[in-house]
């Protein structure tokens, strides 16, 4: 718990642990990746398949469209980064669910704290470890792209109902077309060519650990790679080395106990990596791969990339001018970078007991990142497309560090009055942010052209016009806080906690700095009372049922948002002597809101914890309701105010859900055997948004260009839906048309019916609603395992439900999914007919549910067996000897059409997820690996 330690049988709010042992135990060099499945409460997402990627977190809905992230406590300092860690560094997580067990952390509790325990000394012999494994990597499931004659004929047919000419290919493409008709060539598949065939990954972790009663310490070092599936011929790339220190030392010991200890916690973490474009419609290289031409090659004759003048030479017609080499414009525009981080996360403490179970604790954090990165793009033209050519080469540099720093101080007392035991600590802390700066720059015409190993600043010769350099200080900010908490039990039957923390944040005027955030919970250990004796000679070994309620805070802004800020820049600037040259201007470029203030999260949660059977089976339940009000949002205002937006407090959320966790470990002799499976239920539903339509519009332009908003948040709708227009099948006869009374002007057999929704007897903007909700109403998660001699067995799988996706246009069109469309009376109900791209069938701003598909998946996400030769040679100079093999996403049953239907993305908003628009999947990997004990 936070600032302390507690019995687990008396916690009284909502946590669940997970040991760094079961983490290890799944071999991934993720610590998120494998808490996939074992933390009800807890849906986590991968946000991208491509290597070096971060997870979406989120404890309990979300309850904000800001800042969703849990807050990470590492070794008792606030604001880590769990991805810096290796799962062998760690020796247990806990996450604080409810409240009451993160009010203690109030001010950025709001949306949960996860607690990371590194892994510690121990008194006794030394023992040193090595963990590691080697794997190979592969795409789970290939997107079925059409092929050449396929793409010839789905064009020609969308022409032909476009009333557009029909291509002649022989004359397009004439060498391309003589080849397919031959047979000699099928086109490209250009997801092929970009796959990385048994990419390979690996981790070795050492361990040491060791200490007596004065002096305890742990020693670990750790490095990981990975490369990505797709991506070739510069395949994304992941390496990572992480160091760690962690040692305590008794200076002074009394009767009993240690007077003065001294102790800090050392970790550092060193990143490299580089990948490909991964984003939006125009910045994603697994989209660009789906909508290229078969016909076009992507090396000629000589084996170099099929470029513009490549295709003069095989007398391209102009129809087909345009059509940019997909996988030259991914080296050239987004493969060749790289980028470093150096990360520093230390605290040294001193605590000072001068009474039994009084303790003073002081401790000082320190936490630095350094980075670099480097990216290069090559002088290319491609085709006659702007986004085929570049004119010049040019390199670009970015380097950047931050600092930050915390000092705690707690009082903590542990007393007891005969049966009434209590544990009181008080505290304060204070922390603060933004020591560093960034730098950018761009430099053009490299005298190392195509070189990227040579491309950096100093050997370009000109300044790209485009990039102006920028210097930026980091944003500063600081936190203060007061805290204080009283835990009570009797006789380990009544147990009763209250915790107040008071905040005060930089981020917000005076009057409005200060947040206070109390909790109350308590439990009742039931089954000690007398009267459960039957109850407890049947079988129930221990049930406490629980209650709690609290607050918590966020105040994630930018900072000075209640000052009117003012900026410096040439587009805004002034004009002198003609206009030939311009001055730099300075304005205001926020709206200033004095009044913006803490957004608050309000938990009730009611539970209990259960053991029957000689604890053979352990039951956990949870209902809770989650209330987050005045929401931290950037208000929308009108261009006519001239300057940015203010964050305002702007609206509530509640989410509402059960947790269940039921646990059986067993054995028969030599044979063990351990079930655990787990399901959280949530809703999800925005309350307020103050303003007057009561919405957060999204984005245009998402799943194609030009077409209209397809998400928002909006009152009485759970946060992100999916917004458009619902469908009732396709036209399938002139008769229909006629006959339906409510339809689009100019109708015809094979357009899409849409929905009059709102029954004004016309279809127009108004009839848009929901029509999907990425967010799922069921994650659940199962771990089986199994034990003979020294032979050992393992499973896990997890699973979401209720979700919906949505898809690109181009997901459809340029896959074999668009044989299932409309070409005559009877032929679909779902796909409407070949036309064009921007027609109402196929988008242009009439995003409808034909883009939707339900997104249900159970992932079996790892499967182990190993077996300990430490049973077999008895005399071996190692406690453990256990080789293992494991299978990474073997099998994922589901009825979605893409590659993997687990899609954190969200278009950059943290608040969206389920958009595929060539979404980078997860491989499916098999590893080999062992674990020694020395």
């Amino acid at each position: 718990m936070g600032y302390g330690v507690q019995k687990k049988k008396l916690v009284t709010g909502a946590t669940v642990q997970v040991s760094g042992d079961d983490l290890q135990k799944l071999s991934t060099s993720s610590a998120l990746g494998a808490l996939q499945s074992q933390t009800p409460g807890v849906n986590i997402t991968q946000s991208s398949g491509q290597p070096g990627e971060n997870f979406k977190v989120v404890v309990r809905g979300l309850g904000t469209i800001g800042n969703a992230s849990p807050l990470y406590v590492i070794d008792g300092v606030p604001g880590g980064d769990i991805n810096n860690l290796n799962p062998s560094d760690i020796e247990s997580i806990d996450v604080l669910k409810d409240a009451a067990s993160a009010a203690i952390y109030g001010a950025r509790a709001a949306n949960g704290v996860i607690l990371v325990t590194t892994k510690q000394g121990k008194a006794g012999k030394m023992q040193l470890s090595y963990d590691g494994f080697y794997g190979v990597q592969n795409v789970y499931k290939m997107f079925p792209l059409l092929n050449a004659t396929e793409y010839m004929t789905i064009t020609n047919e969308g022409r032909f109902n476009s009333g557009s000419t029909l291509y002649d290919y022989s004359q397009e493409a004439p060498v391309q077309y003589a080849k397919i008709a031959s047979g000699q060539w099928n086109g490209t598949n250009w997801l092929e060519e970009m796959r990385n065939k048994n990419a390979p990954t690996q981790n070795h972790a050492f361990n040491l650990t060791g200490g007596n009663d004065q002096s305890k310490t742990a020693l670990g070092f750790s490095y990981a790679t990975q490369e990505g599936i797709f991506g070739k011929p510069v395949e994304p790339f992941f390496e990572r080395y992480t160091a760690r220190l962690n040692s305590e030392h008794v200076l002074l010991k009394g009767k009993g106990f240690d007077i003065i200890k001294i102790g800090e916690n050392l970790n550092y973490m060193f990143r490299k990596n580089h990948g490909i474009g991964i984003g939006n419609i125009y910045w994603n290289d697994v989209h660009n791969m789906i909508v290229s031409n078969p016909l076009l090659p992507v090396y000629n004759d000589e084996g170099e990339f099929y470029d513009k003048a490549s295709k003069d030479a095989d007398h391209w017609s102009s129809n087909f001018t345009g059509v940019g080499n997909s996988i030259a414009q991914m080296v050239y525009r987004r493969g060749q970078n790289e980028g470093e981080n150096h990360s520093l996360m230390a605290n040294a403490y001193l605590e000072v007991q001068p009474i039994k179970g009084l303790v003073w604790r002081s401790s000082y954090a320190y936490r630095m990142n350094l980075w670099t990165y480097r990216s290069y793009t090559n002088k290319f033209e491609l085709s006659t497309d702007a986004d085929d050519v570049s004119t010049f080469d040019y390199v670009s540099q970015q380097q950047g560090n931050n600092r930050q720093w915390s000092f705690d101080n707690t009082v903590s007392y542990n007393f007891k009055i005969k049966d009434h035991t209590f544990d009181a600590v008080v505290g304060q802390s204070v922390e603060k942010w933004g020591y560093g700066s960034q730098l950018q720059a761009e430099m053009t015409r490299t005298i190392f052209p195509g070189d990227f190993n040579k491309a950096y600043l100093s050997n370009g010769t000109e300044p790209n016009p485009s990039s102006n350099p920028s210097g930026t200080p980091e944003g500063q900010g600081s936190l203060a806080s007061f805290f204080g908490r009283v835990n009570y039990n009797y006789k380990e039957t009544y147990m009763a906690s209250a915790v107040l923390r008071i905040d005060g944040s930089s981020n917000f005027a005076r009057g409005h700095r200060w947040g206070k955030f109390p909790s109350f919970s308590a439990g009742w250990v039931i089954s000690n009372e007398p009267f459960m004796e039957n109850l407890r000679d049947k079988g129930l070994d221990f049930l406490k049922p629980r209650a709690s309620w609290g607050q918590n805070g966020n105040s994630d802004i930018n900072a000075f948002q209640y000052l009117a800020t003012i900026r410096f820049d040439n587009q805004n600037g002034y004009f002198f002597n003609g206009y030939n040259s311009r001055s730099p201007g300075a304005y205001p470029d926020i709206l200033p809101n004095q009044d913006v203030s803490w957004e608050t999260s309000q938990q009730l949660d009611l539970g209990f914890d259960a053991r029957i059977l000689n604890s053979r089976l352990g039951i956990n339940f949870d209902w809770f309701r989650k209330d987050t009000k005045d929401w931290l949002v950037r208000a929308p205002v009108l261009l006519s105010y001239g300057t940015g937006a203010p964050y305002i407090n702007g609206g509530d959320i509640r989410n509402e859900g059960y947790e269940l966790m039921l646990n059986w470990n067993d054995h028969i002799g030599d044979f063990q055997y351990g079930l655990s499976i787990n399901a959280s239920y949530l809703k999800n539903e925005v309350t307020r948004i103050a303003n007057g339509e009561g919405i957060i519009h999204g984005d245009n332009s998402v799943l194609a260009q030009g077409m209209g908003e397809m998400y928002r948040a909006q009152v009485g709708f759970p946060i992100g839906y999916f917004y458009g227009f619902k469908t009732a099948g396709i036209f399938q006869n002139q008769a229909q048309v006629d006959n339906t009374p409510v339809k689009k002007d100019g109708a015809a057999p094979g357009d899409v019916i849409f929905v009059d929704y709102n029954g004004d007897g016309q279809i127009t903007e108004a009839d848009r609603t929901m029509i999907g909700d990425p967010h799922p109403d069921v994650t659940s998660g199962l771990t089986l395992t199994l034990g003979y001699k020294g032979f050992d067995f393992a499973l896990t799988a997890n699973g979401q439900f209720g979700q919906q996706i949505i898809k690109g246009v181009d997901q459809i069109t340029n896959s074999t999914e668009i044989f299932g469309r409309w070409y005559g009376e009877g032929t679909s109900n779902k796909l409407p007919r070949l036309g064009s791209n921007k027609s109402d069938n196929w988008g242009n701003n009439y995003a409808s549910d034909i883009f939707i598909e339900n997104g249900d998946f159970v992932k079996i996400s790892n499967i182990t067996l190993g077996y300990d030769f430490k049973k077999l040679f008895r005399n071996m100079p190692l406690s453990q000897a256990r080789l293992y093999i494991t299978a990474q996403n073997l099998f994922t049953f589901t009825g979605y059409s893409g590659m993997d239907p687990e899609i954190g993305y969200g278009y950059g908003q943290s608040w969206v997820q389920g958009i595929d628009l060539g979404f980078f999947p997860s491989p499916r990997t098999y590893l080999i690996g062992v674990n020694l004990k020395f």
